[in-house]
């Protein structure tokens, strides 16, 4: 792959030919800057979680139901799933040890992938179908609860994951633009 200098008022880029940079696509450097923070507040959030339900720091999980004092990280959530689609979820909590797994992991992976800058493309779509489950397991529309019968927190962090995806946000503060180089531009930048 050939590459290319990109020059813009205050720096100049060596990326691979056909991989656009944030620069190309955000213009403004505080811009850049607010969204790199998005992208790394974005990213502790998950990796917040991660940690409370691995280690039961006693915020949303406490030190006896800790993951790795044998506790559960989706048993609780999934078997109390309510609204239209609590039935389909409850009944996925018997699946919970390879579910348990398959979350923890998402959760580890798409928030170091978000901190560090590098693979927020497959961080964004990952995240995005985690948090979109999670909003499908507690739907508010005939939730008991719900105060807003339509949207919940869950679709600000798909909003964040897509729009620091969208806007190359791993580039500025993150390790974006190294690894654009060893991926290029498909889904795992």
């Amino acid at each position: 792959m050939a590459d290319t200098i990109r020059t813009t008022r205050d720096r100049t880029d060596v990326a691979p030919a056909g991989v656009t940079m944030q620069e190309d696509i955000v213009r403004s450097p505080f811009a850049r800057g607010a969204l790199a923070f998005l992208r790394i507040f974005t990213g502790w959030i998950f990796l917040w979680a991660f940690f409370d339900k691995l280690l039961g720091l006693g915020y949303s999980t406490p030190g006896e139901r800790a993951w790795i004092n044998g506790g559960s990280p989706t048993f609780g959530f999934l078997s109390n799933a309510s609204g239209p689609f609590g039935g389909m979820f409850r009944a996925m909590s018997d699946a919970s040890p390879f579910l348990d797994w398959l979350f923890m992991a998402g959760l580890l992976g798409i928030g170091v992938a978000m901190v560090a800058g590098a693979g927020v493309k497959l961080a964004a779509i990952t995240g995005t179908l985690l948090v979109f489950m999670m909003y499908l397991a507690s739907f508010p529309l005939g939730s008991e609860g719900a105060t807003n019968p339509i949207t919940t927190s869950h679709w600000i962090e798909a909003a964040a994951l897509i729009t620091v995806a969208a806007t190359r946000a791993g580039d500025t503060f993150g390790l974006g633009k190294w690894w654009s180089r060893v991926v290029g531009d498909g889904i795992l930048r």
